[in-house]
């Protein structure tokens, strides 16, 4: 396995943040050894979680670990805040030994050094956050000189150099792990709150990894905004490749939340870089019991393997990708940007991007079937009434209504359906390349173009001249991209890259299909190859297409897809961390408790936290914030300031809701 730095896949990722863009190649890092399970280099992506039982208790813990092996876990955090939850874990270690289980450990340690080099002796692996571990965070700007922040790199450079000589000593790994929501004040003062700010965090430590011969580790870059979270891993990458540098990275994206959206904003974030060959261990952090967060890591990491496999047998054969891309000047990787289009009706340029659902199939005789997609019809008053995740527009087909459509939502006809229509108002056609260049007909204010990739490129010229200047003529034009390429985010990118070297503004949207695939497996897929787009501002809309898969599941994981993209808001955020034995209440049944009581309020954020590690830093952008910080007592935010100490838990929740109230930002749920 390859140990040391491989210093051609360094030379050619100078400059950039992974391999290549546009075939699947995983970036090859350094092995690190934990336990008897290594990472990086050439093994599978690594599948963790992280208790939630109070360290203390040797024997919940031990069996909750039990719980995560078996449901696919292969390494274990757990936390150490303390020296005597350090010191037990020996208990634990030996106790799961006993038991026949020999899964690495992983000490989880924030405010102390000394605890942390007590569980270096002991367990397989230690985390420690940069921004925490020796520097303070008070949330106060101070301006240092070069020569003070070298002095305070410095004193970073004495307390923590004990821990390294320790792992050295024991062949102890270590994860350092960035929060964006808890970079010192010291980086808050001169990177900001950014990407650069998490990168830089880290590479303090990781230099002084390096100048004491120490390369067993493990670097992470967590956010809960997945754009935030995708920005700072690939420049960490970049920095690293600079550097000389190629750690293993850990992927996750933090404070999650739970269900279907959990799921969905993990699956953008991690699946966004694995995309691109960058991940070498997975923790999808739900805000549920852990043992339920491996399986999704776990779904996420296999379609990567099978991938490259896949990709190696028929890339040969199939792979349509240009050998190289030409980086449009305009697209920065590092700093989210929507790309430049023009507006056609209300698809892109300023409009958020657009949802189209496939209903060709379902019955065009009962307006009930719209209730699926955001309209309830009332058979009483004979109107519509709609919630917030209300699709834009319902592909056809062939297939004529029997009823009258709402008028938000607009009909897409195959063209010559659309041609026969006697009342084409709201109605639009949709044209393959070459029925759009010999049309006899057009709409005049909207024509969807659909197109696969790897067709149009195998097109004659003359098909190829004709649709290129027609998308520099017609604004008229929103482009559908389709794709079977089984690297299909790449040859979508690919294309879009080609277009905006071409300075051609078309908005364009998206669409996937999915064929025998499971309600979780469709979540995780679609939510990886839509959001990877999105999150670099890059199109205008999805249209996503499964046939096993119900219209009101394809609306809502579309709708959470923009959500967590957070291109286009249309429910509250929830910010909840996924619980660990620092907890101070019970974050399942408090975070449920606040969902059901303003789940209702569009656009705002809130942070549900368990302690205050992860209290307002961790919260990062959110607008309220419901904190633990003592037995029975919850501490209230205003985004980072303190509005409320010491509130009793019982009466909490509606001291939250007050505190929305007070800010003007609460509404009345509708009956």
């Amino acid at each position: 396995m390859n140990s040391v730095v491989d210093l051609n896949q360094l030379k050619a990722l100078k400059g950039k943040y992974c391999n290549s863009l546009n075939s699947y190649s995983r970036f090859v890092t350094r092995e690190v050894k934990i336990g008897d399970i290594a990472m990086g280099a050439h093994h599978p992506i690594r599948i963790q979680s992280m208790t939630t039982t109070d360290t203390m208790d040797t024997i919940a813990t031990v069996e909750q670990t039990i719980r995560m092996v078996e449901a696919g876990c292969e390494y274990v955090r757990i936390t150490a805040p303390s020296m005597k939850e350090a010191q037990n874990l020996a208990e634990i270690k030996k106790e799961l030994r006993n038991r026949g289980y020999n899964v690495p450990l992983i000490a989880d340690i924030h405010f102390t050094p000394n605890a942390a080099e007590l569980a270096a002796r002991i367990i397989e692996k230690v985390r420690v956050n940069p921004g925490n571990y020796i520097d303070k965070k008070k949330f106060q700007q101070i301006d240092y000189t070069d020569s003070e922040y070298m002095q305070e790199v410095e004193r970073i450079q004495k307390r923590f150099s004990p821990l390294v000589k320790i792992c050295k000593e024991y062949g102890t790994a270590m994860r350092i792990g960035t929060n964006h929501g808890s970079l010192s004040d010291r980086i808050m003062s001169r990177y900001g709150d950014t990407p650069m700010g998490m990168v830089e965090s880290a590479m303090e430590f990781m230099r002084i990894c390096a100048d004491l011969d120490y390369h067993n580790l493990v670097i992470s870059m967590k956010a809960s905004n997945p754009k935030v979270m995708v920005q700072a891993y690939r420049m960490l990458v970049e920095k690293m490749v600079t550097e000389g540098m190629n750690y293993p990275l850990h992927l996750g994206v933090t404070e999650a939340g739970d269900g279907e959206d959990g799921r969905i904003k993990s699956a953008v974030g991690i699946g966004t870089l694995l995309e691109d060959g960058l991940g070498d261990t997975i923790r999808v952090s739900l805000t549920e019991e852990p043992e339920f967060e491996a399986p999704v890591a776990a779904a996420l990491a296999k379609r990567y393997e099978l991938r490259a496999k896949q990709y190696e047998l028929i890339k040969p054969e199939t792979d349509n990708l240009q050998p190289e891309i030409i980086l449009p000047a305009t697209f920065d990787p590092y700093s989210y940007k929507r790309r430049k289009t023009h507006s056609v009706e209300n698809i892109g340029d300023h409009n958020v991007p657009r949802v189209i659902i496939d209903l060709s199939n379902q019955n065009l005789k009962d307006p009930f079937i719209l209730s699926a997609i955001g309209y309830n019809y009332s058979a009483t008053l004979d109107k519509y009434n709609m919630n917030e995740q209300t699709a834009d527009f319902a592909y056809l087909g062939d297939a004529l209504p029997s009823f009258s459509f709402p008028g938000n939502l607009k009909q897409i006809y195959n063209y010559s359906a659309w041609k026969s229509l006697s009342d084409k108002q709201n109605a639009h056609p949709i044209f393959s390349v070459e029925e759009y260049l010999n049309a006899d007909q057009r709409d005049a204010t909207l024509n969807f173009i659909e197109t696969d990739i790897k067709v149009f490129f195998e097109s004659s010229d003359e098909v190829y001249n004709g649709f290129v200047n027609a998308l520099k003529s017609d604004k008229s034009i929103v482009l559908i991209l389709i794709t079977d390429n089984i690297h299909g985010m790449a040859e979508q990118r690919q294309f879009i890259f080609d277009l905006l070297n071409q300075q051609l503004e078309v908005p364009i949207i998206i669409k996937r299909s999915y064929s025998t695939i499971t309600e979780d497996d469709f979540m995780l897929d679609a939510s990886t190859d839509i959001g990877a787009l999105l999150t670099d501002g890059l199109v205008d809309g999805l249209w996503l297409q499964a046939d096993e898969i119900s219209s009101k599941i394809i609306n809502s994981v579309a709708f959470g897809i923009l959500q967590a993209t957070r291109t286009r808001i249309s429910k509250t955020e929830y910010i909840s961390c996924p619980s660990c034995g620092r907890t101070l209440f019970d974050l399942q049944e408090t975070t449920q408790l606040i969902r059901s009581r303003t789940d209702h309020l569009k656009g705002i954020k809130i942070g549900i936290m368990g302690c205050i590690v992860n209290g307002p830093g961790e919260m990062a952008d959110a607008d309220y914030g419901y904190v633990g910080t003592g037995p029975g007592v919850i501490t209230l935010y205003k985004e980072k300031e303190v509005v409320k100490r010491n509130v009793p838990a019982e009466k909490a929740v509606d001291e939250l809701i007050n505190l929305i109230k007070e800010h003007g930002d609460w509404v009345e749920p509708l009956l």
